[in-house]
């Protein structure tokens, strides 16, 4: 959308409108959104005796015709971020939470739909999954990866970009590394046996997501399920020379295994783990003790692409 600039010569437009104008400034409005972030939901869906959970921390962001609120102060334009947030628990009461995608699209296409003055809503999720400790209502919270997910929509053109965040693995060998650029600072020695670990952070674009179109949806559950079993497939599976070799093996396995996404991103910190020097205490340290770093890490990041493809998950947020 154009910036809606105050014009150089205000007595140029009819008398009616000449009051209504902001002041002449040498600044004018870009890109701006707005929105209730963190909304905590959880849905129980009862089944008799059995209960289903879902867990989610919803976060709105709309935009559009905004210019107004940011130059005069007028809030004619604006639906509540309260309202925001009550349409989060309405919508888990009135239409249940199938997936954490389709109940994101459900509230975009909600906002763009019903607000003439939104042109772009963005819903950022985050679900929490519990696990059953008995078969019935009893549950454990998982300790390990949060589920993502995010949804934009113009009223036109819907973006879902899935993922996860979180999902910490670990191969205990079958990983070198040597043959790096070296200078007077360098003091890393080069391996052919390593600890490689790090903590899986990923995102997918859906090329084809499926809403008011031809295609079906995706089963959003299934696909989540098959990507993070191909992550985990190719990360245990890859002799590795290098993380970024394994990231883009990890990328390549989901876009040649899911047909409807086109895009993964991975953000890979390299969790080291470093050989301690047992010799002090006449002990041969024969890669069996390590001292796990926290920071600082090496960070791994990179886009693999379906053939034809083009980048649109940010490399930052």
């Amino acid at each position: 959308m154009s910036p809606s600039l105050p014009p150089s010569d205000p007595d140029s437009l009819p008398p009616a409108h000449q009051d209504s104008l902001p002041p002449a400034r040498p600044t004018y409005l870009g890109p701006n959104q707005y929105g209730k972030a963190e909304n905590r939901v959880v849905r129980i869906t009862r089944d008799g005796a059995t209960h289903h959970v879902k867990d989610l921390n919803v976060s709105i962001a709309l935009s559009g015709d905004m210019d107004e609120v940011h130059y005069s102060g007028s809030n004619a334009n604006v639906l509540t971020t309260d309202a925001m947030k009550n349409t989060v628990y309405a919508f888990a009461k009135e239409y249940g939470i199938a997936s954490a995608e389709q109940f994101g699209m459900h509230l975009a296409r909600h906002f763009v739909s019903s607000q003439e003055s939104i042109r772009r809503a963005r819903i950022r999720i985050e679900e929490y999954t519990w696990e059953r400790i008995t078969e019935q209502h009893s549950f454990v919270r998982k300790g390990q990866e949060t589920r993502t997910t995010e949804i934009s929509y113009d009223g036109e053109t819907w973006q879902v970009i899935s993922g996860l965040t979180g999902l910490v693995v670990m191969n205990s060998t079958d990983s070198e590394f040597w043959g790096f650029a070296k200078d007077k600072y360098t003091t890393l020695p080069e391996t052919q046996d390593r600890i490689l670990a790090t903590e899986v952070n990923a995102r997918w674009r859906f090329g084809r997501p499926g809403d008011d179109g031809a295609d079906p949806a995706p089963d959003w559950d299934s696909r989540y399920a098959e990507v993070r079993r191909l992550l985990l497939e190719a990360f245990a599976g890859t002799y590795s020379l290098s993380l970024q070799q394994t990231l883009y093996t990890m990328g390549t396995r989901v876009i040649e295994g899911v047909p409807e996404i086109d895009e993964v991103r991975l953000s890979l910190p390299n969790k080291h783990h470093f050989l301690v020097d047992l010799a002090p205490f006449d002990l041969k340290n024969d890669n069996e003790v390590y001292f796990a770093a926290d920071r600082p890490y090496g960070l791994i990041e990179g886009t693999v692409l379906r053939d034809g493809a083009q980048a649109r998950i940010p490399i930052t947020d």
